[in-house]
């Protein structure tokens, strides 16, 4: 039901983009007012139900065991991470994946226990919207998702036709144990975000603004795992105004300053990291 609603937003967000584009708003997010409002709604939800479930599952649980929770999960979304990895040519990566997923299940006690990282076989991080994206499909005009939260709309199509049929959970027969699972994965992660969502909170004067460029920002290194290219500043001409070229640094910052910027709990959610805590590298610089 919840995916049947984040298609019609995404289709109605694709058929006002061009009503949006002429509004005179931001133009690197045409559909602002509608954003924060549902930004406003998720986070109320959050707030209501979500953060406070999380927090007695925190509270409840041991550090080992949510680890082997969060473990299991971690494990069953290595399939989906393989097929990604062997549809963007990183041929190498996905047989990691695949064999990280052979040995958690086996070795780790259904995943568990992750017994790969400690083999050397490091965890990644892909989906079919960073599929795209390293194909050169533009990500389109920020949107943020019912529940979901944010995306984009070439991340939004991903998630919502692609990605959720590379779930594993998708295929369990039962359908209650299906939603249980899928509520626990839930409460889980919000789980771990406890602690850089609070800082957060703390930090931004304009959580939505903040939480919109660290979104960005993410997914565009995640395309690049961890080494996008420079960014020219659309501000700047290519010549000073007295006829000499501008320092090459100005106004293309990496975009992992913006994590490196951020309080170290949320650094470490932005910036994509490998199991060892090292950012993997796809491209070298030319």
């Amino acid at each position: 039901m919840l995916r049947c609603v984040c298609v019609l937003l995404l289709a109605g967000a694709l058929g006002g983009l061009s009503g949006c584009a002429t509004t005179g708003g931001n133009p690197d997010d045409p559909l602002e007012g509608y954003n924060r409002a549902m930004y406003s709604f998720n986070d109320g939800v959050d707030k209501a139900i979500i953060k406070p479930v999380a927090s007695g599952y925190k509270a409840v649980l041991p550090d080992f065991a949510r680890t082997g929770v969060s473990n299991f999960f971690a494990n069953l979304g290595d399939i989906w991470i393989g097929v990604n990895n062997i549809l963007q040519g990183k041929i190498g990566a996905g047989v990691s994946d695949f064999g990280r997923f052979a040995i958690n299940t086996t070795a780790g006690l259904l995943g568990v226990l992750d017994v790969a990282s400690n083999a050397g076989l490091d965890k990644h991080n892909e989906d079919f919207g960073q599929t795209l994206g390293f194909w050169g499909v533009g990500s389109g005009a920020y949107l943020v998702l019912p529940i979901l939260g944010p995306s984009n709309l070439r991340d939004g199509f991903s998630r919502l036709a692609v990605d959720w049929q590379g779930d594993p959970l998708w295929y369990v027969g039962n359908v209650p144990t299906r939603n249980e699972l899928y509520v626990v994965r839930v409460v889980d992660t919000r789980a771990n975000l406890l602690d850089a969502s609070q800082l957060l909170e703390d930090a931004a004067l304009d959580r939505y603004s903040y939480l919109r460029g660290a979104y960005q920002q993410r997914r565009r290194s995640l395309i690049y795992d961890g080494n996008p290219p420079r960014e020219p500043d659309p501000d700047r001409t290519s010549k000073s105004p007295s006829g000499t070229e501008p320092d090459a640094q100005a106004g293309r910052e990496p975009a992992a300053l913006v994590a490196q910027a951020a309080p170290a709990p949320i650094a470490e959610v932005l910036s994509p990291r490998d199991s060892s805590g090292a950012a993997p590298a796809k491209f070298q610089a030319e």
